[in-house]
């Protein structure tokens, strides 16, 4: 090869540059990851299914804070594929509102150029974003009953056009639960009623920020009224509908919050009740208050006896100990009040070393209730915490319950923390069939014959698909006496199968304690979850044989 010249390498260094061939990009992409940036008000929009429509309570001291002290906390920022600009991810709409309110007072650039946290669009955006923005809301000041309700709402929405299919009430509190916004069924069932009908009647009422409690006295009063018109017009020419009447009535009492009576409410409705179907006041009024005390009774929780308080044992010689009374007879109802042992009698120390050594006792005696852990997170427990107070309900706590009742702690999509106690949202013949099934499938799972169990809407809520006589002889004997048992407990009638139940009464010891070798025997967990399966069949059954007398 010729070596260049001098004149050579000139030319190819005067030679034209290279050229773009394709077009050249408008804007850049985003990034793929996290990733800070400066964003001006310009280029950021609020949210646009925040669930908060009402100004936040806390509006004027978080402006405060901004106005000395700059944004301490930027919100996270993201943006839709294909729009131009970024919107709030999980909240930060009320911060951003205020931005714009002192940028328009101030002209100060620092309330104009702020920097963000950038997080890509995920793959379920919308459904990822308003979960985010309900639970950064129920931490950062809290929605309106109404508000929390809408927002559930919109949530039901997104994941049925994920799914494409309605989704039940239990499948959408599994999947908000799954996504980080647990609500239970009972709760989400009454923000339904809300929103279908209350809503269009007293939304001043709502915005403004009715509770829970007068909620839930309105859905009761309104099932209640219902039932009764159903009954006494049945039969009769009335001039108008009870869903018509009952909006009308409750139309005239969207006022603000302080000023609502639903007593109110009530005595307007049975008296144009008590009119249009000519029955007497005092006659409607009285079976509409027992309706509702019925309707109470299977819904609302019971309250637990106070366990008494420790005495203080002074430094002195011990006074001696007297007998210990027996509790008064309490009125709950035996079947939804956890039994409490009565507490041991105080002693006092007898050296430093002993309240660490009471509490390593009890730390290995929490660790013995524990069969498999129910797994949670700290930001999960709080925003469970912050929902039940919002909602005036009460969380469970394992710790604390340790020395009540019997409990337990097991895994499952239904975890267990205490085998006996049942939780008022559970509390429902549906809700009951639900959960055994589940855990008849978790328990015939323990023998991998779980597709032997099917779910029913009857009954004590699941069914045992028996194989035939040659397809259970080649099961193993542990899997045939576990279908044996669940086949027996589902109280389905003897069949031509491969199941045995005379055999039965030889394999429950093995079963159940592993006499005879413990490969035969249920694992902790099954075990565990055959007992709450057992109690909430129980309670299943006495609250049919109730329901049953009441319709008789």
């Amino acid at each position: 090869m010729a070596e260049l010249t001098p004149q050579d390498m000139a030319a190819k260094l005067l030679a034209t540059g290279f050229e773009r061939s394709g077009p050249s990009a408008a804007t850049l992409s985003d990034p793929i990851a996290d990733t800070p940036m400066a964003v001006t008000l310009d280029q950021l929009r609020p949210y646009d299914h925040d669930p908060r429509v009402t100004r936040n309570p806390a509006y004027a001291e978080i402006k405060a804070s901004i106005r000395e002290r700059g944004l301490d906390a930027p919100p996270a920022i993201t943006r839709r594929p294909g729009e131009a600009h970024y919107i709030i991810r999980n909240g930060g709409n009320t911060r951003l509102a205020i931005l714009r309110e002192l940028w328009s007072e101030t002209k100060e650039e620092r309330f104009f150029r702020i920097a963000c946290l950038f997080r890509p669009w995920p793959a379920r955006g919308e459904i990822v974003a308003l979960t985010g923005h309900l639970a950064e809301n129920e931490l950062r000041g809290g929605l309106t009953f109404i508000e929390r309700a809408l927002g559930i709402e919109k949530a039901r929405e997104f994941y049925e056009q994920e799914s494409g299919q309605a989704l039940s009430q239990s499948e959408l509190a599994r999947r908000l639960t799954a996504d980080g916004y647990p609500v239970p069924q009972s709760h989400i069932s009454r923000m339904n009623d809300a929103v279908r009908y209350l809503l269009p009647a007293i939304p001043t009422l709502l915005y403004g920020g009715l509770g829970r409690h007068q909620v839930d006295r309105l859905a009761v009063l309104r099932k209640a009224c219902e039932r009764i018109w159903e009954r006494r017009a049945l039969g009769r020419t009335v001039a108008v509908d009870f869903a018509t009447l009952f909006q009308d009535v409750l139309t005239q009492f969207d006022t603000q919050p302080d000023d609502f009576s639903p007593q109110r409410v009530q005595d307007e409705l049975v008296g144009q009740m008590a009119e249009l179907l000519e029955a007497d006041y005092d006659t409607l009024a009285l079976e509409i208050n027992d309706s509702e005390s019925r309707q109470r009774a299977l819904t609302s929780e019971p309250a637990a006896p106070t366990p008494p308080a420790a005495p203080v044992v002074p430094a002195g010689p011990p006074p001696p100990v007297s007998a210990p009374q027996p509790p008064p007879a309490s009125s709950v109802p035996r079947d939804t009040t956890p039994v409490a042992p009565s507490a041991p009698a105080a002693t006092p120390p007898a050296s430093p070393e002993a309240p660490e050594d009471q509490h390593g006792q009890r730390d290995e005696r929490l660790q013995g209730h524990i069969v498999t852990p129910a797994p949670t997170t700290e930001r999960l427990q709080s925003i469970q915490r912050m929902v039940a107070d919002q909602l005036g309900d009460k969380l469970p706590d394992f710790e604390a319950d340790a020395l009540r009742a019997i409990p337990v702690q097991a895994g499952g999509l239904y975890p267990i923390s205490d085998v006996w106690y049942i939780e008022p949202g559970l509390d429902a013949p549906d809700r009951l069939r639900v959960h055994i099934a589940q855990f008849a499938r978790e328990i015939a799972g323990d023998a991998a014959v779980a597709d032997h169990i099917e779910a029913s809407d009857g009954g004590i809520g699941f069914v045992c698909v028996a194989p035939a006589v040659g397809q259970a002889k080649a099961l193993p004997a542990f899997a045939r006496a576990v279908l044996t048992l669940l086949h027996v407990l589902s109280a389905a009638p003897p069949s031509a199968n491969g199941l045995d139940r005379a055999r039965l009464a030889d394999e429950l010891a093995a079963l159940l304690h592993g006499h005879g070798g413990s490969a035969t025997r249920l694992s902790d967990a099954a075990l565990v979850k055959l007992f709450r399966l057992l109690r909430l069949a129980r309670r299943l059954l006495d609250l049919e044989a109730g329901v049953a007398s009441q319709d008789s």
